[in-house]
């Protein structure tokens, strides 16, 4: 939805509530999650930055959402 791939701001899918960027009209994020049947930290993008692979080999799946920020509220 932007000009490049993973503009900012950055937002991880971990950590304290409350914290990170405020999300505001306007706004496009892709909400990306990664599971992996490994450890914790066995999910590592390729050398190409762009493939998703796993540290240890274990089985692993990558999804995107696309969803725009709006006044207003809506339920899918």
């Amino acid at each position: 939805m932007g000009r490049t791939v993973h503009e900012g701001p950055e937002a991880p899918n971990e950590g304290r509530a409350g914290r990170g960027p405020v999300l505001r009209h306007g706004m496009v994020p892709a909400v990306e999650p990664v599971l992996t049947g490994g450890g914790r930290d066995a999910y590592r993008a390729a050398p190409d930055g762009w493939t998703p692979r796993t540290s240890d080999g274990s089985r692993a799946s990558h999804a995107e959402h696309t969803v725009a920020v709006t006044d207003t509220v809506r339920a899918c």
